[in-house]
């Protein structure tokens, strides 16, 4: 009775997250279209057109450390209203400026820059509340569920209501993005109980202290190493594709702009396909298989895109290369959760995503200087899927048998008691 009533309440509690989650990742789908959008309006220097997405990603580079460190001395709940409240804030400026027609592409860059923040702050949180939320038994299905919020927000309500409301009337998606971060906010406040790791009520060191005790904790676990590892490389090799997926639909497979969108559309229901099976797939070959099976699908996915000049085929593949993707992502946040001691997950969080957002914007430079030197996107694809092969190679060699087993996450909490 007693452990019925525990599961109906992290039940509950998932859902509070959950329903924030989806609202704060609509806001980001719609402003991932509208910025973009009001800074064609703005400019055409294509230099700060390039210059404005590299602004949104940059604070993930410069903050995910130390927000992981804060992440761990603060109440995580009440770090994501903050910052969903503060994007709220920020977006709604935003609006008042494009109505007024004060806005400059200075002020969309600081905007840009603002957000990526305070996102930085709101998924780390998020990500990091998982298992305070939920039993350990429940991670897998919970994380699937993070990611389909990620997917239906972003790929498919996000961008198509973004661009549309856009045509309509320039300040909508921002009044539009504004209210979801907001609602995202507000809808934390159903989430209770206190969410501060208790090692923290005890701990007096500085930043710079901690995030040096989380560096040693990853520098000691090696199979936590090596997933950070394998998810890098991971992201790194299949970005030097998907940063050339635009030309490759366009240019090489022949498709219009219009038919690119449907093009697209193929990687998120697979996506979708890869969050809803995965949690069956885990319990029903494991955690290693799961990942070394996704890996290896994402090489022979992103093979056959550079083999096939279909372009009903190159969908499907792609389809196919987002539900392995995502299905290898749900197994290493799971792994994360697992491993990592939880007053020290904001802080391996943060490296962990340092490496592997790290390596998107070197994927896709080394990308662009591949598809000049071989002429095709195509060739891009194809060098990348077999690149995976190699990620997939390494992943058998680098994870033993059992590697995802209870007995290890035990072994590895004991070990830092120990210390």
């Amino acid at each position: 009775m007693a452990e019925s009533t525990v599961r109906r309440r992290g039940d509950r509690r998932l859902r509070w997250l959950l329903a924030s989650s989806a609202a704060s990742n609509l806001g980001d789908g719609i402003g991932k279209v509208a910025f973009p959008l009001l800074a064609v309006t703005l400019t055409r220097d294509p230099l700060l057109i390039a210059g404005l997405s590299a602004t949104q990603f940059l604070p993930w580079l410069l903050f995910a450390l130390p927000a992981g460190a804060l992440l761990d001395r603060i109440d995580r709940r009440r770090a994501m209203i903050l910052a969903n409240s503060a994007r709220a804030v920020v977006v709604g400026g935003m609006a008042v400026l494009v109505a007024m027609g004060g806005v400059t592409i200075w002020a969309v860059y600081a905007a840009a820059l603002l957000i990526g923040v305070a996102e930085v702050v709101a998924d780390s949180a998020a990500n990091v509340l998982i298992p305070a939320v939920v039993g350990k038994e429940s991670l897998d299905s919970a994380n699937s569920k993070l990611q389909a919020c990620e997917i239906v927000g972003q790929t498919f309500l996000g961008g198509p209501v973004g661009s549309a409301t856009f045509a309509l009337f320039a300040t909508f998606p921002f009044l539009l993005n504004s209210v979801g971060f907001a609602i995202a906010a507000a809808v934390l406040i159903g989430l209770a109980g206190s969410y501060r790791p208790k090692a923290a009520e005890d701990r007096a060191t500085d930043l710079r202290t901690e995030l040096a005790e989380g560096f040693r904790w990853l520098k000691g676990n090696r199979l936590v190493l090596r997933l950070v590892v394998i998810a890098g490389l991971i992201s790194l090799v299949s970005e030097l594709a998907q940063a050339q997926l635009v030309l490759y639909a366009i240019e090489y497979l022949r498709l219009s702009e219009a038919a690119f969108g449907l093009f697209a559309f193929g990687g998120g229901i697979g996506g979708l396909l890869g969050a809803a099976v995965a949690p069956r797939l885990v319990k029903a070959t494991g955690r290693r298989t799961v990942l070394l099976g996704g890996t290896a699908c994402c090489g022979a996915a992103f093979t056959g895109m550079g083999l096939t000049t279909s372009p009903v085929a190159g969908a499907a593949l792609f389809g196919l290369f987002a539900a392995a993707v995502v299905a290898v992502n749900i197994v290493l946040g799971t792994a994360r959760h697992t491993l990592v001691p939880g007053e020290l997950l904001g802080r391996v969080l943060g490296v962990w995503r340092t490496v592997v957002w790290g390596a998107i914007p070197i994927g896709g430079q080394l990308g662009g200087v591949l598809t000049h030197a071989l002429g095709s996107p195509a060739r891009t694809f194809l060098t990348s899927g077999l690149l995976l092969f190699g990620v997939a190679g390494f992943a058998v060699v680098s994870l033993r048998r059992g590697a995802f087993d209870d007995e290890s996450a035990t072994e590895v909490r004991v070990l830092h008691q120990d210390r």
